[in-house]
């Protein structure tokens, strides 16, 4: 054999060394996966049964976070998606070759921190709100990043620090400018022609006296404003909430003892929570030929 055979013979041996292969299961990422799957199931389920979370009551700034836009992505729950992040970390942890292991791991739990710390930073500048649930998960998902950081095989051919943060950060980041296009574009209403009955219900609740009290930072006064479409501006609407989310209740919402919203007065009763446009029209006594 020539001295070049035995070098090339010797290069893929020395490249084969080089494929690493884990003992077994990775636990620490598994069990923290785990836990996360079980916090983001919780939060969805609770979602598409519509049940109050614990702790989370109408109002409260749990109840402002999980009621937002932000709360659905591409019309599924977001905690949805956190789901599948955390599922793909637990199918990830079973992976046995090193590299490859390391590799997607760090991807998914990265792009994961960036995310929730998107969310996180949304909810506390523009919600002006924090959910504890929200919170958790992107302490559970420092930790598993950190894991995975420590976890690092120092077997890696040319790696170094520095690149491999810039790379999958800026990917991760564009990903995310993406999706927050995504989160903006579903807050706009298209201009659309009035529907003549949601119209007249309006209008309706206005003659006979209603008030609708409400803030602009509420989910469930917007829930409730949409579901009048092009109509709203025809509802007996009214801010409780003129100065900002931090400043005191206007003196109005006060004298009607708001402490809920939205809240109706339809008739001389108090109806607290988004009601839909037959529970209005009911309440109201609405007819489809008035």
């Amino acid at each position: 054999m020539s001295k070049r055979a035995r070098q090339k013979g010797g290069g893929k041996k020395r490249a084969e060394e080089q494929v690493l292969m884990r003992a077994g299961l990775n636990w620490p990422l598994f069990g923290l996966a785990l836990i996360g799957m079980g916090l983001t199931a919780y939060l969805t389920a609770s979602y598409w049964a519509g049940q109050a979370l614990a702790g989370c009551t109408v109002g409260s700034a749990c109840d402002v976070v999980l009621s937002s836009r932000w709360s659905k992505l591409l019309g599924l729950p977001t905690s949805f998606w956190g789901f599948l992040a955390y599922a793909s970390l637990a199918a990830i942890a079973w992976v046995k070759r090193a590299d490859i292991h390391w590799k997607l791991a760090w991807g998914v739990s990265l792009f994961g921190v960036l995310f929730s710390l998107y969310l996180s930073v949304v909810s506390l500048t523009v919600l002006n709100a924090a959910c504890p649930y929200c919170l958790a998960s992107v302490v559970l998902l420092l930790a598993i990043l950190g894991t995975v950081a420590v976890q690092r095989p120092k077997e890696l051919v040319k790696f170094s620090w520095s690149p491999w943060l810039l790379k999958t950060a800026a990917g991760g980041l564009i990903v995310i400018a993406a999706l927050h296009f995504q989160f903006a574009g579903s807050g706009n209403q298209s201009a659309a022609a009035e529907d003549p009955q949601v119209r007249a219900l309006a209008e309706h609740l206005n003659k006979t006296g209603a008030k609708f009290y409400g803030t602009y930072w509420c989910p469930h006064c917007e829930e409730q404003k949409e579901l009048f479409g092009a109509s709203v501006q025809r509802l007996p609407y009214i801010e409780c909430s003129p100065g900002g989310r931090s400043a005191r209740q206007a003196a109005i919402c006060n004298t009607a003892g708001i402490q809920v919203y939205p809240t109706w007065f339809i008739n001389g009763q108090r109806h607290e929570g988004l009601l839909s446009l037959q529970e209005l029209a009911r309440l109201s006594r609405f007819k489809q030929d008035s």
